[in-house]
This record gives structure tokens, sequence and C-alpha cells, in this order.
């Protein structure tokens, strides 16, 4: 399956590449050597990064390794190709513009089904390529568009994550359904289930977070493959696996975080009907 890594943080700041370690995962051995792509948000819009070969042969993200930009809020993506041509319509980060921001997607596992659904249905926002991935993000898209309006603030987080959430929900029902959304303000996480190396599996947990908090301003964050320049810094990590040896938490099958500023500020378990 693909490979998921994004990050948050209170303070603007230079991350050496973290696809840095989920590079190792797309190496001769892997089955994750169908693209790859990063996004670095700068305010509400943000810079995009994508090639339609394996991670660890780009020259562009050894480049990327230490003259990525400096930013607040990062999404990253390694491709497992299971719909679609490997091509650069198809590999992820998906952008977006709506209310005159970036959205940005990323999204792990297979919705066989997904174009048929009734419940993924878009008008405004269109696929380009032909991955089942941006046909979800495309409907995600479709339901936020009520709420985002260019002349009125934007809707509150929480009113936000239920409609990630409720979206969330339709997209469990088709397949494993990993994913990262940005609005360029707040990042949203859905965990749900993906192939365990241990078993073998498709099973949960199929994302991990991290929060950390900097106390020493002279020293930097260190996970495997990332770092974080130094400074008196609140960062939240998410990814597909635990990058370090520290306690990463989990996400239970369905929930749904929404980080700002480097920390959790809201999230919603999956439904009890």
């Amino acid at each position: 399956m693909c490979e998921l890594l994004a990050m948050s943080s209170q303070q603007a700041t230079r991350l050496t590449f973290s696809l840095e370690a989920l590079t190792a995962r797309s190496g001769p051995a892997s089955g994750t050597r169908d693209g790859w792509g990063a996004a670095f948000y700068q305010g509400h819009d943000a810079a995009l990064f994508r090639e339609p070969i394996a991670a660890s042969d780009s020259p562009l993200v050894r480049l990327l390794e230490t003259q990525g930009p400096n930013t607040t809020l990062a999404l990253s993506h390694i491709r497992r190709a299971t719909l679609g041509p490997v091509t650069l319509a198809n590999t992820q980060p998906y952008v977006r513009e709506l209310a005159g921001r970036t959205h940005v997607f990323a999204h792990n596992g297979h919705l066989p089904g997904i174009e048929q659904s009734g419940k993924f249905t878009h008008a405004r926002f269109q696929p380009i390529g032909g991955t089942d991935s941006e046909h979800a993000f495309c409907a995600l898209m479709e339901r936020l568009s009520d709420l985002w309006r260019p002349s009125i603030a934007p809707p509150g987080v929480e009113t936000r994550l239920a409609v990630v959430a409720a979206f969330a929900a339709d997209l469990r029902e088709l397949g494993p359904a990993n994913f990262l959304y940005a609005d360029g303000e707040v990042l949203f996480a859905h965990g749900h289930r993906r192939i365990q190396s241990a078993t073998g599996r498709i099973e949960p947990p199929g994302l991990f977070l991290l929060s950390r908090q900097c106390s020493q301003g002279n020293e930097p964050l260190q996970a495997e493959g990332v770092s974080i320049a130094p400074g008196f810094q609140e960062v939240t990590l998410i990814a597909s696996v635990p990058l370090s040896s520290e306690a990463w938490r989990p996400l239970a099958e369905g929930e749904v975080v929404a980080v700002a500023a480097g920390r959790l500020v809201a999230r919603q378990g999956p439904s009890r009907l």
C-alpha cells in the first residue's frame, strides 16, 4: 500500500525532507515505486512537488532534503499503483482551489466501486487522472464547497471536522480509507486499515500520531528520516508507521483528528450507529 506522512507546526520551520523516511520503503524490494509527491504550505497556497517515479531514484527528492521550503504544514505520499497508470496525473498529493486557498489531499487504500456510488458525486471538481483517490478528493471538495465562501469567514474547525468525518464514514464502506486532507490552516487525518507488515493482513491501525513540544531551542527535533529545525516549537507528525522509538499513538479505526499549529485541536471517533 502507499505511504503517508504529514507535519503541522506552531512556527514555520525548515523540514529536512520527510520523504527520506518513506523512500526506504520505495526501494527495489518495495512495491511503492510508482510515484511520490509532497506539498509544503506557505500561507493559503502550497508548493507542490510530484514525480511518477520511485522517490528513491529522484534527484528532486535529494534536493528537497536540504532545500525544502520553510512551512508550518506539509503532506507527502509515496504511491503503489492499484488503479490508473503510472503518470503525473495519477500521482498524489492532489490539489484544488476553494474559497481562494489551496486544498491538498492524499489517500492510502483501495476504493472499488467509488465511481458508481451515489455518495461520491461531484460537479464543479473533476478528476484529471484515473485514480479512486482523486475521485474521492473531488467528492470531498464538493461536500466542503457549501461551507466555504470567499466573502465570509472560514467555517469553524468543528464544522469542517463534521463534514470530513461523515465523508470518511462513507468512504470506509468501500475499502481501506486512510487519508490526509489540509485546507491551509487545519490538517485532518483519518485512520482506518492498511496491510500490516507483521501479519500481511489488512487491519488497523492505518495511521500513527506523535505530538512533540521542543524544550531545547538549540537542538533539532529528530525522527527516522525527519529533522525539524531548532526552535521552541510544537509539532505533530502523522505517518503510516511510527518513525521513531517514541510513543506514537495509533489512530483508532475510523478516528478523524484535526491538527492546527502543531496541536491536536479536535477529534471524532467512528459512528456507533
